[in-house]
């Protein structure tokens, strides 16, 4: 599999319009593994851009409020406008939602691809009623990112208040239309409800290559301890990279809290946090 041809379009963003360390790590692990296309839904400067310029095909960074699958849209335009998508065996739609890759991200790729199935991810959602590849990474085969069905459904991208609302026609949309159109799909991890963002512990040790940014807020920071487990069986320059990136995005003074609780703390502090939430829901 080694001549195997990929091609990342990468969705990003960044509040801050800056293009953090964490960032520039995870474009240079994909830039060894394939091509990148790269959007950021954020108004970047040039030189922000220049920090993942030289590993990417393209990179544009501009505001337009669609969120990732408007920077899918954006980079597959680009990509088929500008490259023979042909040449490629595969496509990806990965984002920046995620810290990482903590392992390396190669095999990974290799066991989806031999799945031999028409589009695969990293993980899915198993929820009875609308069963899908979570959106952060998500791959395809020739038959599907060449495919007049797929075309229509990335154009057709476009802007939404409702969150919900996007979930529903683009996450949950895109691996209905795999369906709809005669094909399968399957994802190396299944993940039910919201353990994706908390079992950061659990599915580290089941060698997810990736945790979830918000899980430094997920329950008011009460996933601190598992974090720190995380992060101390990580290289050093990256857990400097997602703690500098994590700081950047939630604030220092938050960041180095969360990080400075003992194991006791966290316990008082998620307990409270139940109370809170079940008191909430009694009013």
């Amino acid at each position: 599999m080694s001549n195997t041809k990929r091609l990342f379009l990468f969705a990003g963003y960044s509040s801050t319009k800056i293009v953090d360390d964490a960032l520039v790590y995870y474009v240079r692990a994909l830039s060894k593994l394939g091509d990148i296309v790269l959007v950021l839904d954020s108004d970047c400067s040039d030189s922000e851009l220049k920090k993942v310029n030289q590993y990417c095909l393209y990179a544009n960074a501009t505001r337009h409020g669609e969120y990732d699958f408007g920077s899918y849209k954006r980079a597959f335009a680009w990509a088929k406008n500008n490259l023979n998508l042909d040449n490629y065996d595969f496509v990806y739609m990965v984002n920046d939602s995620v810290y990482g890759p903590m392992f390396d991200l190669g095999p990974y790729l290799t066991k989806m691809e031999d799945f031999n199935t028409d589009a695969f991810g990293l993980v899915e959602n198993p929820k009875k009623s609308h069963p899908h590849i979570q959106s952060w990474f998500i791959g395809m085969r020739k038959n599907v990112f060449m495919s007049d069905w797929f075309e229509k459904f990335i154009s057709g991208v476009a802007h939404h208040d409702n969150k919900g609302e996007i979930t529903s026609l683009y996450e949950h949309g895109f691996s209905i239309r795999v369906i709809d159109n005669g094909g399968e799909w399957k994802c190396m991890y299944s993940v039910p409800g919201r353990g994706v963002y908390n079992q950061v512990k659990k599915l580290y040790r089941k060698k997810m290559p990736f945790m979830k940014k918000v899980a430094f807020t997920r329950h008011d920071g009460g996933l601190s301890t598992q974090i720190k487990y995380v992060l101390k069986r990580l290289p050093k320059n990256l857990t400097s990279n997602i703690i500098s990136s994590a700081s950047i995005s939630y604030g220092e003074q938050y960041i180095n809290k969360i990080l400075a609780r003992g194991w006791m703390t966290t316990k008082w502090h998620n307990l409270k946090y139940g109370i809170k939430k079940l008191l909430r829901g009694q009013l």
